[in-house]
């Protein structure tokens, strides 16, 4: 980070903390959707899926325009959390939200596919010895699908450091507050001598995916050896 300009040190570290936050904050409720379309049946759950898997789909403008519209200053959202002092437009914290619905998909798709390859059985034994639904899926469920969520939450996290579209179209490229990565390298690639200092950040953005997607390898790997007991 030393060779790098205090611009683009500043956007390594805003993309850090928005995606630290973003895969913080999507966890639990990844969890629980994943868990409701691996195991649930009920009116609208193809809707959900649809839904969960939308941001894949979209291009990521149109997302952040939805984002605008519903979490802006006038938004149907936005509006009643402004006056309580929560706002996510043009601010980091909507960029954290941003990167968060847009790596989503891939963390839920994780964690069911994890969820489905569970046996059902296993559940239902230790529901049988008494144990509640909670406590079942707290001893028995969740260590065994461990391996899903860390991989889900270590490719979110990557997903979020790169994430640009819905980012820039919803909290703008404001340097120091919601200029990130993927922005900043955009932001040095329009001014005359920005090449160096965006190939430098180019170079940071491989190295952490390809962090992140080995250490996504390695610890499922391991996690997986441990349920197993192998």
């Amino acid at each position: 980070m030393e060779g790098l300009p205090p611009e683009a040190r500043d956007a390594l570290l805003l993309s850090l903390k928005v995606s630290l936050w973003a895969v913080a904050a999507s966890l639990p409720p990844g969890v629980l959707v994943a868990f409701a379309l691996a195991r649930w049946r009920f009116p609208g759950r193809g809707l959900l899926n649809g839904l969960v898997h939308l941001p894949l789909i979209l291009p990521p403008v149109v997302t952040g325009y939805l984002l605008l519209v519903t979490f802006g200053p006038r938004g149907p959202v936005g509006a009643p959390l402004a006056e309580l002092g929560i706002v996510f437009a043009f601010r980091w914290t909507g960029a954290a939200l941003a990167a968060a619905i847009m790596a989503f998909p891939l963390m839920v798709r994780a964690i069911r596919l994890s969820i489905e390859a569970v046996d059902p059985r296993l559940e239902q034994a230790a529901g049988t010895l008494g144990a509640s639904r909670p406590w079942v899926f707290a001893t028995v469920t969740l260590p065994l699908i461990l391996p899903g969520i860390v991989t889900g939450a270590i490719l979110s996290f990557a997903k979020a450091m790169g994430e640009f579209g819905a980012t820039i179209t919803f909290v703008s490229n404001i340097p120091g507050e919601t200029q990130t990565l993927p922005t900043a390298i955009y932001a040095f690639l329009q001014v005359p001598g920005g090449e160096a200092a965006a190939l430098a950040l180019v170079g940071v953005s491989v190295a952490v995916a390809m962090t992140a997607l080995g250490l996504s390898e390695v610890l499922g790997g391991w996690l997986t050896r441990r349920v197993s007991g192998r």
